[in-house]
């Protein structure tokens, strides 16, 4: 078996599981000890995830892959992180791990923006999606600046990045099984329903919260 296949086969594995593990704990009890196991197993899955998606893409070139190994990483990455930052409002200060992913999004970021714009101006449909997630790039550096520098003096601004990351995490799986499995839907569509709906709930979630 090639390397290709191996991490093919690791690449779908670990995305069926944050799939159906993501669904599960969207629909239950948040908080309890149960809640916690299985939000650290859905993290680990989805940073697999993200992380063959990167080796896959550069074996075969694959913008659509590289995009969700991107989102998968950071995401479920940040996102767990935010659980040990429960006191950056009180001064705690955010690791090297914290700025590094930070940076490494922002890295992305601009990537996603400069190859959406040039393949916008090429006639090229698919640059929109890359404008589009380049400025939701943008957005999440930008909160993670605010967070560190203190700028954000929210003492739930930590759980509130937590739902929202690790939703998102779960956007980008249920995202990459429609774009693969869609044969309905325009691609466009594919591509931006599971974010449309993913930051209805979102936003609905962090508005409870406040």
């Amino acid at each position: 078996m090639d390397v290709f296949k191996v991490f093919l086969i690791l690449h779908v594995i670990t995305g069926a599981i944050g799939l159906l593990l993501g669904s599960f704990i969207l629909i239950r009890k948040k908080g309890d000890k149960v809640h916690k196991k299985l939000g650290r197993i859905f993290a680990i899955a989805m940073i697999i995830n993200g992380l063959s998606a990167f080796v896959l893409s550069y074996i075969h070139p694959n913008i659509f892959l590289f995009i969700v190994g991107v989102f998968s990483v950071y995401l479920a990455s940040s996102g767990y992180r935010m659980i040990s930052l429960k006191n950056i409002s009180n001064g705690q200060k955010p690791k090297i791990i914290d700025y590094s992913l930070t940076f490494l999004m922002l890295i992305a970021c601009l990537a996603f923006l400069y190859i959406g714009i040039t393949n916008l101006i090429s006639g090229v449909y698919f640059g929109s999606i890359l404008c589009m997630f380049g400025l939701i790039s943008f957005r999440l550096c930008y909160s993670d600046y605010k967070l560190y520098t203190g700028k954000m003096t929210d003492d739930l601004q930590w759980l509130k990045n937590h739902i929202g990351r690790m939703t998102g995490a779960y956007i980008a799986s249920l995202t990459a099984f429609l774009v693969v499995n869609n044969t309905l839907l325009p691609p466009f569509l594919a591509w931006s329903l599971p974010t449309i709906i993913g930051l209805f709930f979102i936003i609905r979630t962090i508005r409870k919260l406040n």
